[in-house]
Parts: structure tokens; sequence; C-alpha cells
């Protein structure tokens, strides 16, 4: 005999989502620490001649360069009531991707937003979680690997990242002849299978490289990046360090500095190509202190395209008062 289980109620969090979180759990600090990844450091230049290369006098710039991203937003902390007599805690998100498509030979040219991606989703470990339906938006149940607070935040930076990936794939398959090139923000993670892509990490939490080596990133000048190397953690892949002009200090080493990042199963010279190719269109794009607070490293196209997404986002105030409202009439 079938046993049919009633769908859980839910209740939310009166503590506002942009404090942070009422409910808390011990995680690891996100410190810039050492690690132990296997480096490759000979792949492009021999390790004992690192030095500052400069960008490429003449490389073949794409027909199209795209930029892909994403932000997240929590509406609400939800608690989840189901069969199990302690709730569950869960979140209700919204997410949007976007794509942005630029003209790859002119520096600073126009900008195009061609495709976003809005969605929502209620995130928790609870199994019999049903989805939210409010008055402004709806919220599909989507399990979480755990209850944990890190745990409900990666399940919604995955639905996030597929998103993104179907945004990519679908311009491609609409413009399979172009020469383009897409820069993703932020670690190639699960996108690596993308063709003519590379990630582009903005903030550095772990010290990848040997001290001689990292001593090369302090003496780039902007435009100049570090030799390519290969890098293996968890998954491996290609990366190099580049530095953007407009850095807030001289007196900071790693002012204006980002990794890039490509498949590790690329031939050394299309990841050399590659590297080529950042060094040229990317510094351009870089942003003004007086326009962008992550200046230089959030690109002009990457802080435009946030802030569209943003606004599609919806009011959070409002999807929050609907999710109370709809729990209010559930529990009744």
């Amino acid at each position: 005999m079938t046993t049919l289980i009633a769908p859980a109620s839910f209740s939310v969090d009166p503590w506002d989502p942009s404090y942070g979180q009422a409910f808390t759990e011990d995680m690891d600090a996100q410190g810039f620490a050492e690690t132990s990844a296997e480096l490759n450091l000979d792949l492009e230049v021999q390790a004992d001649r690192w030095h500052p290369v400069d960008p490429p006098d003449r490389l073949a710039a794409p027909d199209t360069l795209l930029f892909l991203d994403g932000v997240r937003r929590i509406d609400a902390r939800i608690w989840v009531h189901g069969a199990d007599p302690q709730p569950a805690p869960g979140i209700a998100a919204s997410y949007a991707a976007g794509l942005v498509c630029c003209n790859g030979s002119v520096a600073n040219g126009p900008a195009t937003i061609t495709g976003v991606a809005v969605e929502r989703g209620l995130f928790t470990g609870a199994k019999d979680a049903a989805d939210i339906e409010s008055r402004h938006a709806n919220y599909p149940a989507r399990v979480a690997a755990g209850a944990g607070m890190d745990k409900l935040s990666l399940a919604l930076q995955q639905q996030l990242g597929e998103a993104e990936v179907q945004l990519a794939l679908l311009f491609r398959a609409a413009h399979p002849d172009a020469n383009d090139l897409l820069v993703v923000d932020g670690p190639l993670r699960g996108r690596s299978h993308l063709d003519r892509t590379i990630g582009y990490i903005k903030t550095h939490h772990t010290a990848y490289l040997p001290a001689k080596q990292a001593r090369t990133v302090t003496l780039l000048a902007p435009g100049q990046r570090t030799p390519a190397f290969t890098m293996g953690t968890s998954w491996r892949r290609n990366s190099w360090y580049l530095r953007l002009p407009g850095a807030a200090s001289a007196q900071a080493p790693w002012s204006g500095v980002v990794r890039l990042e490509c498949s590790a199963d690329l031939p050394t010279a299309e990841v050399t190509r590659l590297a080529g190719l950042s060094a040229r269109l990317l510094p351009p794009l870089a942003s003004s202190a007086h326009k962008d607070p992550r200046a230089p490293q959030n690109l002009v196209p990457i802080g435009g395209l946030e802030r569209e997404l943003r606004r599609r986002l919806g009011d959070q105030q409002l999807l929050y008062r609907s999710l109370r409202a709809a729990a209010s009439a559930h529990g009744a």
C-alpha cells in the first residue's frame, strides 16, 4: 500500500535576510590561505624563468566578446514543517543569469544584453517540502544536500550555474558560426566544457603560487600577465594572473590583479592564445573607482549586467511580504 505524505507547511523567519541569518553554524574562515594544489609551473615558461608577459602586439581578436554572469538573493529564510518534529531550515531565493555581447575589436564599444533568465526556488534539505505559491512569485521546492546554510547556498549556486550555462548554449546554438570569446564571471568549475571560454576571478582567497612565482604577480604592470600554469585541486584547469589599469595603490602588491582560467584539456598553444587575448581585451574594460566600489576588477560590462539583473529580481520587500502572507494562509 502506498503511503501518501501531505505537503509540508512552512513559516518565514522574521529576521531580515539583508542582515544575515538568524541561525548560524560554524564554518571555515575564507582567508587568504596557502593551498596544497598540484601545480605545473612549466606549462608556458620554465618555472625558474617566470617574468611579466606583455600583451601581444598582433593577435586576431574575436568578432564577439561575451560576458556571462549571474546574481542571487535570499528573499526570506524559511522553516519547513513536515513529517519531522523539528522544522527544517530553508531559503526562498531569487536568481538571474545574463549574457552581454560586445564587439570584440572595439574597446569600450557598446554592450548589449542578449539573454536573461530569472528564476526562483525554495532550497531546503526537507524531502517533503512543497512548492511555495505566493501572490507575486512562485518558489519551486529544490532539495539540497543538507540543512546547513552552506549546503543551501551551494544548492542555490548550482542552480544559478546551470541557468548561466543554458544561456550560453542557447546563444551559441543560435549563432553556430560565431567567432566569439566567452568570459564567465567566476571560476569555470562545472562550465569548462564550454568552447572558447575563460573564467574571470576577481577576488583571491588562496595563494596558489610558491613565493618565487608569486613575486612575478607583484611585478606586473597594468596590462601584463604571468605565464600560464596548470593547477589541480578538486579539479584541474590552466590559469594565469593579469593586472588591470586603475589600481588603487602602488603599495598594494595585488591591487587590480585578477586570475583567469581555462580548460585543462586545451593544448598549450591555445592556452597561450587565450591568455594573450585576455591581456589585450580586458584591461580597456576595467571599471573606474568613482563609478564602481569594486574597481578596477569589476569590468564595465559585468557591472552593468549585474545592475540590470538585480533590477529584474523584483522588489525584495514585496516578495518577502507575499511569502509571509502565503505562509499565514497555508497555516490557516
